[in-house]
């Protein structure tokens, strides 16, 4: 059985998260990242006998990163080394935690856009400048734009800030690529911190961690997307074999962040919640079927390339009416203000995510949430060819 089928849409209009409270009721939110499904089975019963003890404490030991290197293992073929690994509260914390250790104030943040907003959020926050090397046409790595960036920038302190799978586009990138990249950074003293908190929702690639490729890289993982657990805050830094000074060197305080019971949850989900995974890929493969014909019958000028991995639609919409002629002004992480999305949220109350917040190469883009009622999708579709 489909899992988005399970909780009726009365029921998640009842949910008290961003995703169904920040709009009005009768817009249709395909925005932020969160699914519409109840928790695996093994999740909510860690969780319960958890509270049953009383076993609500702080978190302690390596339980977490010893059930990811569990996954790592059967999943991708991938070694962890529990030594070389960090819990911090969420990934994005943790990416902010390294950012600040690997760089001088002042220092830049490379990032290959169109990317997750609170990448350029995150490295203003810690006052280092974001320097971009947009992605490809194909939606893929520019490496000699990274290069460039490197040779730019690399000398006064730098990080790349890679997202695989690539949020919002889907793409996986390929071990050539990432090698690639270790090699240009090398060269330039530049360090990079990969993202790869979508790695478990693949489709058609093969993952590679990026702790296996580069000795002195990083990875930042998590269970909050797959198991769709972002309200259970815990995460994972793994770290290249060269990696073991830094790590001895990140703050004490930032192991105080992440959640006892969060780390309960996202165990169960590496050990014990793959076939919940397995049911899930298999209905967001029906959901990516069903957006390709919906577009193709509802809104033909609506572009997609579907991406080899996530639950994240990256729909390009400058064929449109409501393509927006000088995409330009500001958008925020929430990105309404301007483009394509804030006319399908006007006139077609359908809540997406605005391109021109995930930075170059977003203008006149919208991501779309596949990770619900399939009636859902198909509603959302209607309206927005109505207006497209």
């Amino acid at each position: 059985m489909d899992p988005f089928l399970q909780v009726p849409l009365a029921d998640l209009r009842d949910r008290t998260s961003i995703k169904w409270r920040f709009f009005e009721p009768d817009v249709l939110p395909l925005w932020v990242a969160e699914m519409d499904v109840l928790p695996a089975e093994p999740i909510t019963e860690a969780v319960h006998a958890a509270m049953l003890r009383g076993d609500t404490g702080y978190p302690h030991g390596t339980g977490y990163a010893e059930a990811f290197g569990r996954f790592a293992a059967d999943r991708w073929g991938a070694a962890v080394d529990v030594e070389r690994t960090a819990l911090v509260s969420d990934v994005m914390m943790g990416a902010f935690e390294l950012i600040r250790m690997l760089t001088p104030p002042g220092g830049s943040v490379i990032v290959t856009s169109p990317v997750y907003p609170p990448f350029h959020a995150y490295a203003a926050h810690a006052e280092r400048q974001v320097v971009e090397a947009p992605l490809g046409p194909d939606l893929r790595l520019d490496l000699a734009a990274i290069e460039e960036a490197c040779a730019r920038v690399g000398g006064a302190g730098a990080v790349v800030l890679l997202c695989n799978p690539h949020n919002p586009t889907g793409t996986v990138h390929t071990r050539a690529e990432l090698e690639s990249l270790a090699e240009i950074t090398a060269r330039h003293g530049v360090r990079v911190i990969a993202d790869e908190v979508h790695a478990p929702l693949l489709f058609d690639a093969t993952f590679t961690p990026y702790w296996t490729v580069d000795p002195r890289g990083f990875s930042l993982t998590s269970a909050s997307k797959a198991w769709n657990l972002a309200g259970l805050r815990t995460a994972l830094i793994v770290g290249g074999a060269e990696t073991a000074d830094d790590l001895a060197g990140i703050a004490e305080v930032v192991s105080h962040g992440p959640s006892h019971i969060a780390s309960i949850a996202h165990v169960a989900a590496f050990d014990d919640g793959r076939a919940w995974l397995d049911d899930v890929l298999l209905a967001l493969r029906e959901h990516r079927a069903l957006l390709a014909r919906l577009l193709v019958e509802h809104a033909p000028t609506i572009r997609w390339r579907p991406g080899e991995a996530t639950f994240l639609a990256w729909l390009d919409c400058s064929a449109t009416r409501v393509a927006d002629l000088d995409p330009h002004a500001e958008a925020g992480y929430i990105g309404l203000s301007t483009g394509p999305a804030k006319a399908f949220l006007e006139q077609a109350r359908v809540g997406l995510s605005a391109g021109e917040a995930f930075g170059t190469g977003g203008e006149n883009h919208v991501r779309l949430n596949l990770g619900t009622r399939p009636e859902v999708i198909e509603e959302a579709v209607r309206r927005m060819g109505a207006v497209a």
